[in-house]
């Protein structure tokens, strides 16, 4: 099955490696994600997750959730949930 776009990348912070994200669909704590701007790429798990400073498990569509990445992540970047093959 092919990846799954769930949202796009709309602020980074660079000092904290955050990325904030407004999600089309719903993502949990610990799914795969691959995020993808141009020729840069890069993947992780959702292991941070918070909307308003606070940690959440889940977000919605809608929400702007801010994920902890392992990369940089330039704004318009989108994010996609990655599916087991």
């Amino acid at each position: 099955m092919a990846d799954q776009e769930v949202g796009k990348v709309i602020h980074y912070y660079d000092k904290a490696m955050v990325a904030v994200v407004k999600l089309a669909k719903k993502i949990k704590a610990g799914d795969p994600l691959k995020v993808v701007k141009g020729e840069n790429e890069f993947e992780l798990t959702a292991d941070s997750m918070q909307l308003n400073h606070e940690p959440i498990s889940e977000g919605k569509p809608g929400e702007e959730v801010a994920i902890k990445v392992p990369s940089p992540a330039k704004e318009g970047a989108i994010v996609f949930k990655v599916e087991a093959a």
